[in-house]
């Protein structure tokens, strides 16, 4: 593996400068939000909601070039969607602004607090974590929901949200600034670094010394570049090989449901569904009618001949490869097994399963119970879609990421996530003995 000096020396010293001025900008601005009242980080929030429905027709336009260069490039349908800014979710993304200036502010809670026998007072509090860079693709509405929630946990923010979405970027990361500004709070606490390319990329997970945290979200190859070669503390999200599956007892309605939404409902984002397993007991009674409605649906179903066996004679099924059952599809695309039964589905899901999200459907508490216990993911679900893994369906507001890792944060990262403690000791002179 390359060492960090060497990727360094590789590097233009004009993107090596320009990036390191912008992170040692933003260091100084989180010592100033580090202090920031919540009033004054609710404004400069207010303040974003407002720019970004004040100006949703630039936003549009500098995404419309982004889609327009896209699909010149034969980016795929799942990439365009998520690069796709609409009036609607601009107007989404600005609700999700004001739903985070609702939420508590995070900062100065009081986790622990005792008096030690010495009459020392001892208080565990959340604290920012400082500067928090992020590091994504084609999703620019992630901009303003990192921003947010940075700037409500008292952090500064370095965005590099990638080629695809720099028009777009250029636009929104001029409006918060801006807006952050406009609330009295300095406009570094918001930088982005797209214009360096990739290599200001290398040089944001080389910032050790300005950069307290780094979150890369994307797909596998982005997160597995950032995390093998950043040293920045690095908070590994959201590969979703996300599995669903319907026990014996499964109600044919509600699994129906279930299946159809957490496919379909968005395919390109990481709570999808991506692989079904189907307790053999149940298989013909609950497959011929899903999968018709996920052929109605447009989803292109990748099965063995058992599977095949129970479709709808004008459904048709390709055949499935070891490969496919490592997949995210991030589409409209399904892997679909039959399985011998609980155990069968869950040694599956262990060998398979990226660590996102995992439901089972089935009406048999025991069986819930089981697979709640042997299922080691951010989130399990009974009974329910695999879509509400998500930081605004948790109460949460606008999140990072989901956190598919165990240290530090796992699951949707939200406000309390982006911070971390500080111990406060306050006494009358003691000494220790």
């Amino acid at each position: 593996m390359t060492d960090s000096s060497t990727l360094i020396a590789e590097i233009d010293q004009k993107t090596v400068r320009g990036v390191t001025r912008i992170v040692r900008a933003s260091k100084a601005a989180s010592a100033e939000l580090a202090t920031a009242s919540t009033a004054i980080k609710n404004a400069a929030l207010e303040a974003i909601a407002r720019a970004l429905e004040e100006n949703t027709a630039d936003i549009m336009a500098a995404n419309a070039e982004d889609i327009e260069t896209a699909r010149i490039k034969g980016t795929p349908e799942a990439m365009v969607d998520r690069l796709t800014l609409t009036e609607d979710r601009i107007g989404a993304i600005a609700s999700s602004v004001r739903e985070v200036v609702g939420l508590a502010d995070p900062v100065g809670e009081v986790l622990l607090g005792r008096t030690l026998p010495n009459g020392i007072v001892l208080r565990q509090e959340r604290v920012p974590m400082g500067v928090v860079g992020a590091i994504y693709e084609a999703r620019p509405n992630v901009t303003v929901d990192i921003a947010s929630l940075a700037l409500k946990s008292g952090n500064a923010v370095v965005l590099r949200g990638g080629s695809a979405a720099r028009s777009s970027n250029t636009v929104l990361i001029a409006l918060l600034r801006q807006a952050v500004a406009s609330a009295g709070l300095p406009a570094d606490s918001v930088a982005g670094i797209d214009e360096f390319g990739r290599d200001g990329a290398k040089v944001l997970m080389q910032a050790r010394d300005y950069v307290d945290l780094l979150i890369p979200r994307g797909g596998a190859e982005l997160i597995s570049t950032v995390v093998h070669e950043s040293i920045v503390p690095v908070i590994e999200t959201g590969v979703g090989i996300v599995h669903m599956f319907l026990d014996a007892s499964a109600p044919l309605g509600m699994a129906s449901e279930l299946v159809l939404n957490s496919k379909t409902h968005r395919p390109s984002v990481c709570n999808a569904l991506e692989t079904l397993l189907v307790h053999e007991k149940a298989a013909k009674r609950v497959l011929p009618k899903i999968l018709g409605r996920l052929d109605e649906a447009g989803v292109i179903i990748h099965a063995d001949s058992d599977v095949a066996a129970l479709a709808p004679d004008d459904v048709k099924i390709r055949r499935v490869t070891r490969r496919d059952w490592a997949r995210e599809y991030l589409g409209l695309e399904l892997a679909v097994k039959i399985v011998p039964g609980i155990d069968e589905a869950i040694e599956h899901i262990r060998a398979y399963s990226s660590g996102h999200t995992e439901v089972i459907v089935t009406n048999e508490l025991d069986k819930a119970e089981k697979f709640v216990s042997a299922i080691d993911a951010a989130a399990v679900g009974v009974n329910v879609s695999t879509r509400f893994t998500d930081g605004g369906e948790f109460g949460l507001g606008a999140e990072v990421g989901i956190s598919t890792q165990k240290l530090h944060a796992r699951g949707p990262m939200g406000l309390s996530q982006l911070t971390t403690t500080k111990w406060i000791m306050r006494g009358s002179g003691q000494t220790r003995a």
